[in-house]
């Protein structure tokens, strides 16, 4: 069944199988952020905004949007190169138009990518399909990171800053 303007109930948007993201980001499962599509250059992200996802006024904090609109770019970067590295996010910049309710949908694609660099572009839109904040961002290939040593277990180091 899809609403008058042919689009899907929020039902059927709702009810959509979620795919499992090529990386884990304990992050992004902590929010609570679903992948449902997930092509080259192309990356669709949802989540259904409960109170921890919420600001003062009580709508989506623009560090869910924020958040979703860079986690889809970077997959949308990933996706089209075969890179079996990671990237990282140079800059980003975000309009917010409106606030966000209930079910959020992110959409990102990218736009162009170098040897090094990714150019992308996300959009998130409410559960009626409208348009509530737009980025662009620039991404780096990366070949992957550097691990840090594990923390000594032994004993806690005092701190010598004054």
């Amino acid at each position: 069944m899809s609403v008058g303007n042919g689009q899907p109930s929020r039902r059927q948007r709702h009810l959509a199988s979620p795919l499992k993201f090529p990386v884990v980001v304990p992050f992004v499962e902590s929010l609570g952020i679903e992948l449902h599509g997930y092509s080259e250059g192309h990356v669709e992200l949802r989540v259904d905004l409960d109170e921890a996802h919420l600001n003062a006024w009580e709508v989506a904090h623009g560090g869910v949007l924020m958040t979703m609109m860079d986690v889809g770019m970077a997959m949308a970067a990933r996706s089209a190169t075969g890179h079996g590295g990671g990237v990282a996010t140079i800059e980003m910049k975000t309009s917010f138009m409106r606030p966000a309710q209930h079910q959020l949908r992110a959409v990102a694609r990218l736009l162009h990518k170098t040897a090094t660099l990714a150019f992308c572009e996300a959009s998130v839109f409410d559960d009626e399909g409208k348009l509530c904040a737009t980025a662009t961002g620039t991404f780096k290939y990366l070949r992957g990171l550097v691990k840090r040593p594990a923390a000594s277990t032994d004993q806690p180091t005092k701190d010598t800053a004054p």
